[in-house]
C-alpha cells in the first residue's frame, strides 16, 4: 500500500492519486458540522457566538431590503446570504429548531421577492449593471440559497438560484456587458460570483453555468485592463504591488481590496476542482504564500483600509483600518479552501494563527457581535451601522469562522485521516470510498497547556494512515501510540502513522509552548505556541508605549502564569523587563515583572479602559552596531 505523499503544487498529489490535467478534482474530504463538537475555550467562544449572534439575527429584517427595487449603490443584499454562510453549517451543528425556523421564514419570504424574470435584489432595473453592488449582493444570495438547498433538498429553492444567475447571463457576458467592468475594484466584487455558478455546476451539471464559468475567469486574466490575477501570481507579483495606487479608494481602479481579491481565488480555485486547469491552483497557491509572506501580521490577518500594502514590513507601524473582520473571515476560507487541496501545514497553521488572535479578538465579549477593525495597537470597536441598516458586513460575516474551524479540523483522502487542529474535542469523518467511519477525542488544555491526547474510534479496525500536524513554531516535539514513541516528528510537516487503528488507541501529542520572540524594526514581540501576546493597561504596570528591553535577550524567555482578576481575560502571563532608556536611572536597569496577555483577550473591553499593544518599543543600541566611518 503506497504512504500518501504531498508536494509541491509543481507535481501535486491529492489523497494518494495524481490527477490529470483537465480533469476534475476530489478535494479532501472535510467533517460534516454534526460530527463534530468543539469544546474548551474555543468551544465555549463559539456558543456564544451562535445564541447571542446567529441565533438572534432575525433572518426577516435581512430579507426586507429585497422588496425593494430602488437601490442604486449599497450592500444590503449581501448581508442575508453572509447570515446564512453561517447560519445553516451551524444549525446543523445545533440542530436548534429554533434557528432553523428562523431560517425557513427568512428563505420564504425573500423567494416572494423574486422577479418574473428570476432576479433577487434591491437594484432598480438602471443600477445593476452601474451600481457598484449589485452583482456582489446576487453572488451572496445565489450562496445562501445553495447553503439552504443543500440543508433541505428543497428543488423549489434551487431552482430560484438558477433563475437568478440564468438572469444574470442575460445582463453580462459574450456580446454583452463585460463583467470585469461592473463596480469596483477592477471588477474583482463582481467576478466573485464565479464561486455561487460553479456551485451551480457542480448541483445541476448544468453545462450553461460551466461555459458562464470559463468566461468570468477568462474575465479575470484576458482583457488588457482585467485584474490578471493569474498571470500576476504566477509572476510572483505581490499582492500589495499588482495595480497602482488610485486616487480614490471607492473606484473601479482601486485593485488592492484585500477582501474582493480573495474571494476570487475562491471562485478561480473552484473553477480548477471543476476543470483541473492547474494554473488556477498555482496562481491561488501563489498569492496565498505572498499574502503570508508580505501581508500577514502578527495577529494572523492582514490589510489597512482594507487594502494589500506590504503591511508584513510594516505592522510595527499604526495603520488605519488595520484587519478589517471580512479579510480575517475570507483569510480562514481560502487557507481552508487550500488546506483541502493541498494537504500542505502551511495553511492549517495559519488557519490556528488566525482563529485564536486576530479573529477572537473581533468577537465581542458576550458573543453577540464582531469589530470592524482590529489594531494592533489602541482599541477597537463595532463599528458603525451600514447601508441604513442595523448591521454592518463584518457582524454578517464574522461567524463564518466558526464554520472554517469545524469543517478544518479533521480531513481525510484515501487510506488516511489528517487532525489538522487541536482542541478539546469530539469529531467524525469518514474515509472516502469505505464504510469506516473514524472518530477523533482530544482531550486538552491546549493552548494554554503543551499535552494533546487523541483516542482514535474507528468503527471498523482498519490499516491507515493517521497524519498528525506539527506547527512549525513548534521546535522540540513528541508523540506516542499508546506508549510507543513515534522517532521523527519534524516542525512545519504531518507526523504520518500507519498502522491498524483499533478502537481505544491513544496518541499522546506534546508540542513546545514556550516563549518565543519576534523581532522587526526595533520592535519585538512575545509569542507562546499559536497565541501571540499583548500588554494592556488594566494590568497597571506602567507605560504600555514605553520602551522595553529583555534583560537578557540571548536566553530562553521565562513567561510565568499570572491570575487575572479581570475574568475576561482567558490568559495572563508576567515576565521581567527592562523599562525606559536612561541607563544612568537605576529603574531602567532593573527589570520588573510586566504583565502579558492574549491578544484575543487585551482591548476586549472596547474602549479606553483597555489600551492594549502587541508590538513593543525597543532601544536602539549602537554599541551593538558595525561601525561605520563618519564622512
Amino acid at each position: 500500500m503506497k504512504s500518501i505523499c504531498f508536494v509541491s503544487v509543481t507535481g501535486i498529489l491529492l489523497s494518494g492519486l495524481a490527477f490529470a490535467q483537465n480533469a476534475p478534482v476530489q478535494p479532501f474530504a472535510t467533517c460534516k458540522a454534526d460530527n463534530v463538537k468543539i469544546k474548551g475555550y474555543l468551544g465555549q467562544r463559539m456558543d456564544e457566538c451562535i445564541h447571542h449572534n446567529v441565533k438572534t439575527t432575525d433572518g426577516l429584517y435581512l430579507t426586507a431590503p429585497f422588496k425593494s427595487k430602488a437601490e442604486t449603490r449599497t450592500w444590503q443584499t449581501e448581508f442575508w446570504g453572509k447570515w446564512m454562510h453561517s447560519a445553516v453549517p451551524l444549525y446543523v451543528y445545533t440542530q436548534d429548531a429554533a434557528l432553523k425556523q428562523n431560517i425557513d421564514s427568512s428563505v420564504v419570504d425573500l423567494l416572494k421577492t423574486q422577479r418574473a424574470d428570476g432576479y433577487i435584489g434591491n437594484y432598480t432595473e438602471e443600477a445593476q449593471l452601474n451600481g457598484p453592488w449589485d452583482i456582489w449582493g446576487r453572488k451572496y444570495t445565489i450562496l445562501g440559497l445553495l447553503h439552504y438547498y443543500d440543508l433541505t433538498g428543497d428543488k423549489a429553492v434551487l431552482k430560484a438560484a438558477c433563475r437568478v444567475a440564468d438572469h444574470l447571463m442575460t445582463q453580462v457576458g459574450e456580446g454583452k456587458k463585460d463583467i470585469y467592468k461592473v463596480g469596483n475594484y477592477h471588477g474583482m466584487a463582481s467576478c466573485s460570483v464565479l464561486e455561487p455558478i460553479l456551485w451551480l455546476y457542480k448541483r445541476t451539471g448544468n453545462e450553461t453555468y460551466m461555459k458562464f464559468a470559463d468566461y468570468i475567469a477568462a474575465e479575470l486574466e484576458t482583457p488588457a485592463d482585467s485584474a490578471k490575477l493569474i498571470s500576476k501570481a504566477l509572476n510572483n507579483v505581490d499582492v500589495g504591488s499588482r495595480f497602482p495606487h488610485p486616487k480614490k479608494w471607492w473606484s473601479w481602479q482601486n485593485g488592492h481590496k484585500a477582501y474582493e481579491m480573495m474571494s476570487c481565488y475562491q471562485g478561480l480555485l473552484e473553477y480548477y476542482q471543476a476543470t483541473g486547469k492547474k494554473e488556477y491552483l498555482d496562481a491561488a497557491v501563489a498569492t496565498a504564500d505572498n499574502i503570508i509572506a508580505t501581508e500577514l501580521n502578527a495577529a494572523g490577518s492582514a490589510a489597512a483600509f482594507e487594502c494589500w500594502y506590504h503591511g508584513k514590513e510594516q505592522q510595527t507601524t499604526p495603520a488605519y483600518h488595520m484587519m478589517e473582520t471580512c479579510v480575517t473571515t475570507t483569510w480562514l476560507r481560502f487557507c481552508e479552501t487550500l488546506l483541502k487541496l493541498t494537504g500542505n501545514p502551511i495553511y492549517a497553521d495559519c488557519i490556528e494563527q488566525t482563529l485564536y488572535n486576530a479573529f477572537l479578538a473581533a468577537l465581542s465579549q458576550n458573543g453577540e457581535t464582531f469589530s470592524k477593525y482590529c489594531p494592533l495597537e489602541g482599541m477597537r470597536g463595532k463599528g458603525e451601522d451600514q447601508c441604513r441598516m442595523k448591521t454592518n458586513c463584518c457582524i454578517a460575516n464574522g461567524p463564518r469562522g466558526f464554520v472554517a474551524l469545524m469543517e478544518s479540523i479533521l480531513m481525510a483522502g484515501n487510506d488516511m485521516v489528517m487532525v489538522n487542529l487541536y482542541n478539546a474535542s469530539t469529531a467524525k469523518i469518514t474515509i472516502p470510498n469505505t464504510d469506516n467511519a473514524v472518530t477523533i477525542k482530544q482531550t486538552t488544555e491546549y493552548p494554554e497547556k503543551d499535552l494533546i491526547t487523541l483516542k482514535v474510534i474507528p468503527a471498523l479496525s482498519a490499516e491507515f494512515t493517521l497524519k498528525l500536524r506539527i506547527p512549525a513554531w513548534s521546535k522540540k516535539n513528541s508523540v506516542s501510540v499508546n506508549g510507543e514513541p513515534v522517532k521523527t516528528v519534524t516542525p512545519g510537516t504531518y507526523v504520518s502513522i500507519k498502522r491498524v487503528w483499533k478502537s481505544g488507541d491513544e496518541i499522546k501529542l506534546q508540542l513546545d509552548i514556550s516563549c518565543r520572540r519576534e523581532s522587526l524594526n526595533n520592535h519585538f514581540v512575545l509569542k507562546r505556541g499559536p497565541i501571540t501576546l499583548a500588554r494592556d493597561t488594566r494590568f497597571n504596570d506602567g507605560n504600555i508605549h514605553e520602551v522595553v528591553a529583555l534583560p537578557h535577550p540571548d536566553k530562553p524567555i521565562k513567561l510565568t502564569p499570572a491570575e487575572s482578576t479581570d475574568k475576561s481575560i482567558w490568559m495572563t502571563f508576567t515576565t521581567k523587563l527592562q523599562e525606559g532608556i536612561n541607563l544612568e536611572n537605576k529603574k531602567s536597569r532593573v527589570a520588573k515583572s510586566m504583565h502579558f496577555c492574549d491578544f484575543a483577550s487585551a482591548g476586549n473591553t472596547w474602549d479606553s479602559e483597555s489600551l492594549y499593544r502587541v508590538w513593543q518599543r525597543s532601544a536602539i543600541n549602537v554599541m551593538h552596531q558595525p561601525y561605520v566611518p563618519y564622512k
